[in-house]
């Protein structure tokens, strides 16, 4: 049987996929239109999305969150200019790169450390670190989906039940 974290970051993977594929769909300005939200396009959500995945990825591969945090900030602005196609890239080599460390795993359960400079250290474990990542991206896909009502636009839907769906 699938461990249900494993389950809920390939969830994570197919939903972001769909957000893009739907982004793909609208006309290309709409990206990086700037608007009155919480983030101020849907590249700076989409970026944030990509740049934390990478940051939970450093974790659990054994880098510090202080050196994940100093490698993110570079990688969202870098992300942020890339177009819908560049990201769309970007995700599958990132969700490749998960999916080859999450395979080379004996035990997902492993506890790791997490020395966070804002919060203090957590003992959590690499399952629970790929449960923080899908929901993390499931709250932002939401604000995604948010800003294209607010240009006139529908999303997709990517609920976890459709995913359970289309397996």
């Amino acid at each position: 049987m699938e461990h249900p974290a494993l389950k809920m970051y390939d969830y994570h993977v197919w939903a972001n996929n769909i957000i893009i594929d739907r982004l793909m769909e609208l006309p290309h300005e709409i990206y990086h239109k700037e608007i009155q939200s919480g983030f101020s396009s849907v590249s700076k959500v989409l970026s944030h999305i990509y740049a934390t995945d990478c940051v939970w990825f450093d974790i659990i591969s054994g880098k510090s969150m202080k050196h994940a945090l100093a490698s993110a900030g570079q990688l969202g602005e870098q992300a942020e200019i890339k177009n819908i196609t560049e990201m769309k890239k970007l995700f599958l080599d990132l969700s490749e790169r998960y999916k080859a460390f999450l395979n080379s795993q004996e035990d997902i359960e492993k506890m790791i450390a997490v020395d966070n400079p804002y919060a203090g250290v957590l003992e959590t474990s690499i399952s629970e670190s790929l449960l923080h990542v899908a929901t993390h991206g499931a709250y932002h896909r939401g604000n995604i989906a948010t800003m294209l009502r607010q240009m006139g636009h529908t999303s997709a839907m990517q609920d976890y039940g459709l995913y359970l769906y289309s397996r």
